[in-house]
């Protein structure tokens, strides 16, 4: 899952997101409303966390834009705005959640667990592939019914190929996903996490199931 924080407050943005990474998603930082709305607007996101007052453009603003774009990416706000017009005026721009600052993370995650869990197209978000499942919710996987001890960044990765199961992931689609977009993708640094993961798979007979195509990134299927 790939998040977008849009937060000026470099301490409270970077408090918020190792502690998302921490939980396996991928985050990327804006630092002021335009670059929010660039990066809303031309990159993929699962969700945004945006900040009201910000410079260059405030938060209702960046909703306002992104929404007449007709970017539908779920938005929580965040502000230490608490009045009732202003949580009705996000609200009413499109924002899909309202969260007061200061907040506990803890409260923060579950709200970011079931804008997710709604957005899902079906009913149950967990994925399979053959043997392996996934369930994005709870961050746990499994092969053969055993559980996987994976790090976080292996956890985002083997669910980013479920997700992607029979398509070529390129290195610079893997990079933008599962790291951010500041990745460099000229290290071997993938590479060696696709090796981790194989060996953790090997263990349940399932490391065939990531496969590499020469020249051009990795794929993942049951077959």
């Amino acid at each position: 899952m790939r998040l977008l924080l849009v937060e000026d407050e470099s301490k409270v943005a970077s408090f918020i997101k190792k502690g998302l990474e921490a939980e396996k998603y991928a985050v990327d930082v804006a630092a002021d409303g335009e670059d929010g709305l660039h990066l809303g607007s031309s990159e993929d996101y699962d969700l945004v966390l945006l900040d009201i007052l910000l410079p260059k453009l405030n938060g209702y603003e960046v909703l306002r834009m992104l929404r007449d774009r007709g970017i539908r990416t779920p938005v929580i706000m965040l502000t230490a705005r608490s009045a009732l017009d202003d949580r009705v005026k996000g609200l009413d721009l499109g924002a899909d959640d309202y969260l007061v600052k200061p907040f506990a993370f803890e409260e923060l995650l579950a709200r970011v667990r079931a804008l997710l869990r709604r957005r899902a197209a079906s009913p149950s978000p967990i994925l399979r592939v053959g043997q392996l499942v996934v369930d994005p919710v709870a961050h746990k996987a499994t092969a053969r019914g055993h559980a996987l001890d994976l790090t976080a960044k292996e956890y985002s990765l083997l669910e980013y190929l479920m997700r992607h199961e029979g398509a070529v992931c390129t290195r610079a689609m893997i990079a933008q996903h599962v790291w951010d977009i500041n990745f460099d993708t000229y290290t071997n640094l993938i590479d060696v996490f696709i090796n981790h993961l194989r060996k953790k798979l090997q263990v349940h007979g399932c490391e065939r199931m990531i496969q590499t195509v020469r020249g051009a990134g990795y794929v993942l299927s049951a077959s």
